[in-house]
């Protein structure tokens, strides 16, 4: 997996701006996608990241990459607990919490939607996806927005321009390691 996927998926958790990113990637025959995520593992943890391979299926992988610390404080918001607990996590500990939903992504027959929590998504707004998809939306970015319309189209754009300075230092020579903000 090349350094620039990070950069493309990944420049606002990568910039200490967001929580989590998840990505798809398709390997090569041969790569070997456990070893990629324990170089960046190594790479990350340094700078308060870890990378987790979520699901290896066939002709791809799902990564996700996210900030533990950001992920504890997230997860303390109330209404995140009350989605996360009614979809049977234990929202004592968020590393439990990752590893159930890990097992959703591997076992279940669907495509867990509260996945937003993890990624940064604010509660409402994930709540709003679980309860109707297509009711409700005020405007689509990185999330469908169900609530802040204002204050998500601010954070999609410090997203964006968070990602396009990225590509274009990485461009340029800096290395993803230059890269990653030590929070």
């Amino acid at each position: 997996m090349a350094d620039e996927y990070l950069i493309n998926y990944c420049a606002p958790t990568l910039a200490g701006l967001k929580t989590g990113s998840l990505f798809t990637i398709y390997p090569s025959p041969g790569d070997n996608v456990y070893e990629e995520v324990r170089r960046l593992n190594h790479l990350l943890r340094k700078k308060g990241l870890r990378a987790l391979l979520c699901r290896k299926c066939g002709r791809y992988a799902l990564i996700y990459v996210y900030r533990p610390d950001f992920l504890k404080r997230d997860l303390r918001d109330p209404k995140a607990k009350k989605i996360l607990s009614g979809k049977g996590y234990n929202c004592e500990d968020p590393e439990i919490c990752v590893v159930q939903l890990i097992k959703h992504l591997t076992d279940d027959g669907t495509f867990p939607h509260e996945i937003g929590l993890f990624l940064g998504y604010p509660p409402s707004d994930v709540s709003g996806f679980i309860k109707d998809p297509n009711a409700g939306v005020k405007c689509c970015g990185c999330w469908k927005v169900y609530s802040d319309k204002e204050g998500a189209e601010r954070t999609f754009k410090k997203y964006e321009k968070c990602t396009d300075t990225y590509r274009k230092l990485f461009k340029n020579g800096r290395t993803l390691e230059q890269l990653t903000v030590k929070i």
